[in-house]
């Protein structure tokens, strides 16, 4: 069977051009579009949980920004700052592609998805939602000792010992990437 997906087909032999849609990918961006509106709200609240771990006023009692002796060092501070800015990164790049249509091939394809946009984008969102989850995960886990000797429920301190097997506890300022990496690999 012959196919193509090409608009408007002509048939020169018939003097006929027939404009049938066939394959416009406005399906695909819209399912783009919701998985980049997806990726930046769990980017978005996993910030907002740690906003809450590292500011004093909000975290029932541990020290501010998750590190002893504030001051000499600054803790979970910019770890924070990062996370809230990808967070911001990736509310911009949520825009809805599909409503970004503009003519092309000298206006013989009139209304253009942005299909591919709405997709290629979509791995730069997941990696920065996976590095602000790292963030707080690296975050929890200092909270978490912050308290003990107290235990949680057996499926966050499995959770807890899998990082801290990676990852020791932040005693002090340190170079942050190799900690925030290891974090992102589990």
């Amino acid at each position: 069977a012959n196919a193509v997906t090409d608009n408007p087909l002509v048939f020169p032999e018939q003097e006929e051009i027939l404009s049938g849609g066939n394959f416009h990918a406005e399906p695909v961006a819209f399912a783009a579009d919701q998985l980049a509106l997806a990726l930046a709200e769990i980017g978005n609240l996993s910030e907002r949980r740690m906003a809450m771990l590292v500011d004093p006023h909000h975290n029932g009692g541990l020290p501010a920004f998750l590190v002893e002796r504030g001051g000499e060092n600054s803790g979970f501070m910019i770890a924070q700052v990062t996370a809230a800015a990808l967070a911001s990164e990736n509310k911009g790049l949520a825009h809805p592609a599909s409503i970004d249509t503009i003519p092309t091939s000298a206006n013989q394809e009139d209304h253009v998805s942005m299909a591919t946009w709405a997709a290629r984008r979509l791995g730069e969102m997941a990696d920065n939602a996976r590095t602000i989850v790292a963030l707080e995960l690296l975050a929890a886990a200092q909270g978490v000792d912050f308290h003990r000797p107290l235990k949680s429920s057996d499926i966050l301190e499995k959770i807890w010992s899998t990082l801290r097997n990676e990852v020791p506890f932040f005693d002090k300022d340190r170079f942050f990437a190799p900690d925030l990496e290891s974090a992102k690999a589990l």
